[in-house]
């Protein structure tokens, strides 16, 4: 075997095929890649269908939208007479009669003050009494005295019987007695006046209720100073305690001056106190304040409860719907009209704001942001007047993350 036939035969044969199977498995590879990169991206970016649940408007009967709510406000209950008692003199406190939730009538004393100076004061203006009554009867037996003996001398002297100096001498005595026995009278009238001042002074000691009314504060103890004027010091206090009328209780709230045009004088309206949500109180409106607060952009409105009950207390928190009233109290603007039929719709399909409200409704696989007006609302639900109709499918549940255009996928 010559030199070329070994080396042939040392020659390794590749397969011809091998360069176009990798190139392929390469191209296979990045088109998996590719696909895998757009999944991620379409799973990031493209908006997912929300689970959401489905409920369905109802239509609402004329008697049961009528009164219908065309304004929700909320404040608090006041009274409009109350009084913070204090005495009208400076003393010390020696009696207490009153306690935090005790009822006390008109005049009834709550009260009293250390009076051992004024009862002083009283008995040394009776003294001056009596010493000014001896001195005026002093007075008048002096005059009594000096009287006929001017009456004498004075015809005596139209007949020359005494001389002039005689006669003047008479007039004086006799001008003295009248002038003392004046003084001696305005002196008893002073005395008189001295005495009451001082008995007035003894009865401010006592301290009365003003009205009839329930004790909510009870400020003052025995044996603390007490002060009509501002405390002088850290001990001295300027009340004995406060007193409610609580048959003047009223709810005073904040409307808009962007709705203040929905409200008038004697309109019905409903109170919901925050401590009875579930308990509806009659109530109607009393006055306007015609003024309007520039920092919150709001009138104030006092409204007049209906009814009087002990669960209502002064500075709860009360929500007020202004009502719709059937004869026209509200005017003709705020009127349901026949192509706006009041609709039930449960409480979780509506975001709440004011006498406004936010429903998405469902259509299409997505959900449209719409915006309606609220009316009264109950345990059976929210009373839409205006912006849906009966048979509207809305979302309901967690409406926080929808949006207006978002994909849904309904759940039964």
């Amino acid at each position: 075997m010559d030199q070329a036939s070994l080396l042939e035969q040392l020659r390794i044969e590749r397969p011809v095929q091998e360069a176009p199977r990798r190139a392929t498995w390469r191209w296979v590879a990045a088109a998996a890649v590719a696909l895998i990169a757009v999944g991620v991206v379409a799973y990031v970016w493209l908006p997912r269908a929300v689970p959401i649940q489905v409920a369905v408007a109802e239509p609402v009967s004329e008697t049961a939208a009528a009164p219908s709510s065309i304004l929700d406000a909320s404040g608090y209950v006041v009274a409009r007479r109350q009084a913070t008692v204090s005495a009208k003199i400076t003393g010390k406190v020696v009696m207490v009669g009153i306690e935090e939730g005790q009822r006390v009538e008109r005049d009834q004393v709550i009260a009293r003050l250390d009076d051992t100076n004024t009862q002083a004061m009283v008995a040394q203006a009776r003294a001056e009494l009596e010493q000014s009554k001896a001195n005026l009867a002093a007075a008048e037996i002096a005059f009594g005295n000096a009287k006929p003996t001017f009456e004498r001398n004075e015809k005596q002297f139209v007949r020359a019987v005494i001389s002039a100096q005689t006669f003047d001498t008479a007039k004086a005595s006799y001008d003295a007695a009248r002038t003392g026995l004046t003084v001696a009278a305005r002196a008893v009238e002073v005395a008189q006046a001295r005495l009451a001042l001082a008995e007035r002074n003894l009865d401010d000691t006592v301290v009365r209720a003003p009205f009839a009314g329930i004790v909510t504060v009870k400020a003052a103890q025995e044996g603390e100073m007490v002060s009509p004027m501002s405390a002088g010091g850290g001990f001295t206090r300027t009340g004995i305690g406060t007193i409610v009328d609580m048959s003047s209780l009223e709810v005073e709230v904040d409307v808009s001056e962007n709705f203040i045009n929905r409200v008038v004088p004697q309109q019905p309206v409903t109170v919901r106190l925050n401590a009875y949500p579930d308990w509806t109180v009659p109530a109607r409106v009393i006055a306007i304040i015609p003024t309007a607060d520039r920092a919150k952009a709001t009138v104030k409105v006092r409204v007049s409860l209906d009814v009087a009950d002990e669960r209502i207390l002064p500075e709860m928190g009360a929500r007020v719907a202004f009502l719709d009233a059937v004869d026209g109290a509200a005017g003709p603007a705020t009127r349901t009209t026949s192509a706006q039929r009041p609709v039930l719709v449960p409480k979780e399909s509506v975001q709440v704001d004011g006498d406004t409200g936010v429903v998405f409704v469902v259509a299409d696989g997505g959900v449209e942001r719409r915006t309606v007006r609220l009316g009264a609302q109950s345990a059976a639900g929210q009373v839409v007047l205006a912006g849906l109709t009966a048979g509207t499918r809305l979302a309901r549940g967690d409406l926080g993350s929808l949006a207006d255009g978002s994909r849904v996928r309904v759940q039964e």
